[in-house]
């Protein structure tokens, strides 16, 4: 086959790869975008136990599925593995980082040293990508989102501990066209049709923006930048995992990437590294965009071609101090007693509401309340095993009575109700999200040059704090506060959904491995956008400044 050749590669479609992709293909460039993962047009993410049991990456034993979970010694993390990166699967908040927070702490000596960026300096890039992407807040002076429960439980909570919450921006249609009112389930009106030539409506408050929207109603990059860039004439090629890249003498780069064949392989080992089912293109541009695994395993694994990498490379990972909770159990005042509330966590979108705690400080946090698809509630419900095998014995006893001509009712119906019980443990509980300005403690490295590995400890001290706002909101709702079971039960585990850093920029490269603009030192035109550029956790939900970091780096590589 006739090498091809590019003005750019980007190797990920996520919130920096989709970004750098449309804004190169606006400017008339040959692009290229190579996603390891499927293509998930509205529809096609799965439900059924068999769907979800299959929904994982890992090739090599024939999964192709959407969810790529890491789980070192302190710290895991859940990514994406799809066209549109982590908007398939994020829980849709867009928000600014707080102008006090463009600082990390050094772990060593406990200052403040200021990101190589600032505020002021992504703002028109923050307005861009939230126009581009479409950001509404969520509409609860209307029906039917006045009414979300856990929506209005977590702004009395908030007003209880005395710090207001506010309505998070989301990346989420509530609106069919921009002049018409929110209605669940409208049509959505686009201006060109997107990648997948697939309808879409409004969102319909089923909860289940982190386990991929059927209904299109997430605003995800895959129906966002890369659509745009599609239609500008990039080239997009999902099931392509970029291998290795060598830098030429002549100046520009050589891509080696594996042709995924799930349709051949689904669900059977095989060999990931097959030369036959690999392709090379050539490239003036490369910019990695993988996420802060991908990107910074990729470095990793091709240092020898690039020797005069950064020794930082690899430094400075966060959690961005994610910590996921739960509060059980919330009760309140029903006709003059105490009652379970009902906080219908399966009802609205994922988030809706932020907490921003010391804001006006270097180190702060963010709490948001977080909902859950209708299926969870029924796991959690079942999982209240003992009132339900009491339910269980009484419905017995009842049939058992029947069937022996000891009992003449043979209505069934009440006692069918009586054993599904009230399930005022399910209605009463919902996960609840914190996060915040960490400590970037972490080092990757590599184990027998191909395994990725990681060093990260987590800093008590900022844990302790956050968990202690988290019991206050549990405490408000007069319910119980509850750890993440994983980090409970697997030797104290830190699950992000947020991973950070690995390829932190700085202005040199003794404190960093990319520039301000995203290019890496000592490599001209190599760049890098994903969440590994950060030095040190965002403190708030990351997918906007990811976004606007990777606008910015694409003005500069373009001389705008």
């Amino acid at each position: 086959m006739q090498e091809e050749t590019f003005d750019a590669v980007v190797v990920g479609s996520g919130f920096g790869g989709a970004v750098m992709a449309y804004r190169l293909a606006e400017a008339g460039k040959k692009v290229l975008v190579l996603e390891r993962g499927k293509s998930w047009p509205p529809n096609s993410f799965p439900r059924s136990p068999h769907g979800m049991a299959k929904n994982f990456w890992d090739p090599s034993n024939g999964l192709y599925g959407m969810f790529n979970i890491w789980s070192f010694r302190k710290s895991g993390a859940i990514v994406s593995s799809g066209l549109g990166g982590g908007s398939l699967i994020y829980a849709n908040v867009l928000i600014r980082k707080p102008e006090k927070w463009f600082v990390y702490e050094d772990p060593k000596t406990g200052s403040y040293i200021p990101w190589a960026v600032t505020l002021q300096d992504l703002t028109k890039h923050y307005e861009r990508t939230e126009k581009m992407i479409g950001v509404e807040t969520y509409p609860a002076d209307c029906a039917p989102y006045n009414t979300t429960p856990k929506t209005v439980a977590f702004d009395e909570a908030s007003r209880k501990i005395g710090y207001p919450s506010s309505l998070v921006p989301l990346a989420v249609s509530f609106r069919g066209d921009p002049n018409s009112a929110p209605i669940p389930g409208a049509p959505i009106v686009e201006r060109y049709p997107n990648l997948h030539n697939m309808p879409r409506s409004t969102c319909r408050m089923c909860a289940e923006c982190d386990i991929g929207c059927n209904y299109g109603s997430k605003n995800t990059m895959d129906l966002t930048y890369l659509s745009e860039a599609v239609r500008l004439g990039a080239v997009v090629r999902p099931l392509c995992e970029v291998k290795e890249f060598n830098p030429e003498p002549g100046g520009g780069y050589t891509i080696r990437y594996f042709v995924h064949e799930p349709d051949k392989y689904d669900g059977q080992k095989h060999d990931t590294a097959d030369p036959s089912q690999c392709r090379t293109v050539r490239s003036k541009y490369l910019i990695l965009a993988a996420g802060t695994m991908g990107s910074v395993y990729l470095l990793l694994r091709n240092r020898k071609a690039l020797p005069g990498l950064s020794s930082q490379l690899g430094q400075r990972y966060s959690t961005n101090g994610d910590m996921l909770s739960f509060l059980l159990n919330a009760t309140g005042i029903v006709n003059g007693k105490t009652a379970p509330r009902d906080l219908a966590p399966y009802f609205g979108a994922a988030i809706t509401r932020g907490i921003e705690i010391d804001a006006d400080k270097p180190v702060g946090f963010l709490l948001e309340d977080w909902g859950n698809p209708y299926f969870i509630s029924w796991l959690v419900q079942v999982g209240s095993f003992s009132g339900f095998l009491g339910r269980l014995w009484k419905f017995g006893k009842f049939d058992l009575a029947y069937q022996m001509g000891l009992g003449q009712d043979a209505d069934m119906s009440g006692e069918i109700s009586d054993l599904l019980g009230d399930c005022s443990h399910s209605m009463s509980s919902m996960p609840m999200i914190a996060m915040g300005q960490e400590p970037p403690t972490g080092t990757f490295s590599l184990v027998r040059d191909r395994l990725l590995d990681l060093d990260w400890s987590e800093t008590d001290a900022f844990y302790d704090r956050m968990t202690e706002y988290l019991k206050q909101i549990a405490k408000a709702l007069g319910g119980e506060y509850k750890d993440n079971p994983a980090y409970e039960f697997n030797f104290e585990q830190f699950m992000s959904a947020h991973p950070l850093g690995g390829c932190p920029m700085a202005a040199t490269p003794e404190e960093g491995v990319v520039s301000p603009t995203g290019e890496v030192f000592g490599y001209s035109r190599l760049y890098v956008a994903d969440g590994s550029v950060m030095p040190g956790p965002v403190g708030v939900n990351p997918a906007l400044t990811i976004a606007a970091m990777a606008d910015r780096f694409a003005d500069s590589l373009l001389g705008v």
